[in-house]
């Protein structure tokens, strides 16, 4: 039986705590965009809230394949 990746294990709880981060930051930055419509700010703040949201998403993505990683190992037909 195979052991868990420990030093891969720790780096996909760092990405798990960045991606808490981001998903916490952006709804916050895209309330205070609409919050804050008349203000000439207003579309920079609105785009980089928006562009927090996706990165939050695909680093949830990336974080659950690096744990999975850390637990069953590389595959074996080549592709990853």
């Amino acid at each position: 039986m195979k052991r868990t990746n420990r030093d891969l294990f720790l780096k996909s709880l760092k990405y798990f705590a960045y991606t808490m981060l981001m998903m916490f930051m952006a709804p916050v930055v895209i309330y205070q965009a609409f919050k804050n419509q008349t203000h000439p700010w207003y579309w920079p703040v609105l785009i980089f809230g928006i562009l927090l949201a996706i990165a939050a998403i695909g680093m949830g993505f990336y974080s659950i394949r690096v744990i999975m990683r850390s637990f069953f190992g590389e595959r074996k037909d080549g592709k990853d």
